[in-house]
């Protein structure tokens, strides 16, 4: 094993951990509301409805899928066959529970994998719809593979549909929007070792090591092209999905801004690029 793979190795296995850990916090979080999912909550945010579209009858794969809500509200929207994947059985078994206790289990499957494995490990050799995104890029240790493994599963006449927070928010940490406190050229890794969950930040946990990397947007796009996908769009938005900073207000749909009056920030991107 060369020095590379074993750093690469040591990466995703912390960062497993600190995610399986985390998986019973998440699912009895008022963020994720379960029991809201169950009574027929929609997790897809309005933007992504709109530039996905229709996706009735359409085979979906959502890369990354944590405890599998975004996954099967596609699903609820008519796609006929939906597929999860992420690296952390624990939030695969709540997705596996959560699809037959809302009767999706005959449309959805849900898969423990790496993303890396993605090809290897699912169903189906291609997908119409590669879904991926909300806070997903942030874990990857190389973007370039990470969007060779994504572009090999879109079907002829298909596409990837990314939506994520902005890298540009990278530069504030978690503190404020008014105070740069990080390179937005980082070239090295930011490893954390804190306790806590971005749903609860006062949670007792012990697996707190992990490593992600600050993708920047040209790093992104760049990725996505070199695959040989045809980039349709790439949108900024002015909302996000939780209130990653104080300053953030949340609006009547749910999503966060900055308050009235404040020079508006891009909050979150989307993306689409499909295959011929």
């Amino acid at each position: 094993m060369t020095s590379e793979s074993a750093d690469r190795e040591q990466w995703i296995e912390a960062n497993r951990a600190m995610w399986d850990e985390r998986v019973p916090i998440h699912a009895a979080s008022a963020l994720y509301d379960q029991a809201g999912f169950r009574a027929g909550r929609d997790e897809i945010r309005g933007f992504e409805a709109a530039e996905v579209g229709d996706v009735t009858g359409k085979r979906l794969v959502h890369l990354q899928c944590h405890m599998g809500q975004d996954t099967l509200s596609w699903a609820r929207r008519g796609a006929s066959k939906v597929v999860g994947l992420d690296f952390s059985k624990p939030a695969i078994d709540v997705a596996r529970d959560l699809a037959a206790d809302v009767g999706l289990a005959d449309r959805a499957e849900f898969v423990v994998s790496d993303v890396y494995e993605a090809a290897a490990s699912l169903p189906d050799e291609d997908y119409d719809i590669v879904y991926t995104g909300i806070g997903a890029l942030y874990w990857l240790p190389d973007l370039w593979r990470w969007a060779e493994t994504a572009a090999s599963l879109v079907a002829p006449g298909g596409f990837l549909y990314l939506a994520e927070f902005h890298p540009f928010l990278q530069v504030f940490g978690w503190h404020s929007t008014t105070e740069v406190v990080e390179d937005y050229f980082r070239p090295e890794p930011l490893v954390t070792d804190e306790p806590g969950s971005y749903v609860d930040i006062e949670a007792e946990t012990v697996d707190n090591l992990s490593f992600a990397r600050l993708h920047t947007m040209g790093d992104i796009v760049s990725a996505i092209c070199a695959t040989g996908l045809r980039l349709e769009f790439l949108h900024e938005h002015d909302v996000t999905v939780f209130q990653q900073f104080p300053e953030l207000v949340r609006g009547e749909d749910g999503m966060f801004r900055l308050p009235e009056g404040r020079p508006r920030l891009p909050l979150m991107y989307s993306l689409k690029a499909s295959r011929p």
